[in-house]
């Protein structure tokens, strides 16, 4: 059923909760599908049968045969269906069952007109306090107190996003500026980036790989720019990162 998407034209999945919502959207594609072949003849026959030729006076009664209202009752169960069988187990798991956060990779995304800041808490595994006072667009975009002890191994990165591969990563997602929307194609993951709310969402990536941080929002001018690049790395390679991004910030006198 899943092979049907290829020609919907979607990107790969690369998550572990995305063939699940993949192959809800099959359903309701093939159920679509489905109904266009009796909604269609439906629809024909409807036309002929109450045209204005036949039907010179207007009738308010409408039609009373058992076709159209088993066709609906139709509807209603498919969709029942999908809401208990598929859309709020999903739902229940992606929003609910999150990880324990030491059991995880936490980040913390940022987005602001027209980038996503990425704030990593570091080997210490905590965030360093920010401050709105501290915001520096050209070397300090979070506002990171760089006197606070537990922000003195934080990494942040502009539109750059690294996690482990077959490792729950916790991105909690907010917005300096206006709405934006943080999109995860390949992961089957987008949520609003809200002003003043701190919106947790929870994924595994499953395959490693480049992949691309989107804007679904419309959120100026520049949204079009709004791009940022995604690596989903080995457990290795993403513990050489950010032992790089560490010597870096050593090299830079942090």
């Amino acid at each position: 059923m899943l092979e049907f998407l290829h020609y919907l034209g979607l990107p790969e999945v690369a998550s572990e909760h995305g063939p699940a919502l993949d192959q809800m959207l099959a359903l309701v594609h093939w159920m679509m599908f489905i109904l266009f072949f009796i909604w269609g003849p439906f629809f024909v026959y409807t036309l002929i049968r109450f045209s204005k030729k036949r039907n010179p006076k207007a009738s308010y009664i409408g039609a009373k045969g058992r076709l159209s209202s088993l066709q609906e009752i139709g509807v209603v169960l498919a969709e029942i269906v999908l809401l208990i069988a598929f859309a709020i187990p999903a739902w229940a798991t992606l929003k609910e069952d999150f990880p324990k956060e030491e059991e995880a990779v936490v980040v913390h995304v940022v987005g602001e007109q027209f980038a996503w800041n990425i704030h990593y808490p570091g080997p210490d595994g905590v965030f360093g306090q920010r401050s709105a006072e501290l915001v520096n667009a050209a070397t300090n975009p979070l506002g990171l107190d760089f006197d606070d002890p537990n922000g003195m191994d934080d990494i942040i990165t502009v539109n750059d996003l690294h996690l482990p591969v077959d490792k729950p990563a916790i991105i909690h997602i907010t917005s300096k500026d206006v709405i934006h929307s943080f999109g995860l194609n390949t992961m089957r993951i987008k949520q609003d980036a809200i002003p003043g709310l701190d919106i947790p969402v929870y994924f595994r990536p499953v395959k490693t790989g480049n992949y691309e941080i989107n804007c679904a929002q419309l959120c100026g001018l520049g949204h079009y720019r709004m791009r940022g690049k995604f690596t989903v790395h080995s457990q290795a390679d993403y513990d050489a990162w950010v032992q790089q991004m560490l010597d870096e910030l050593q090299e830079y006198g942090r």
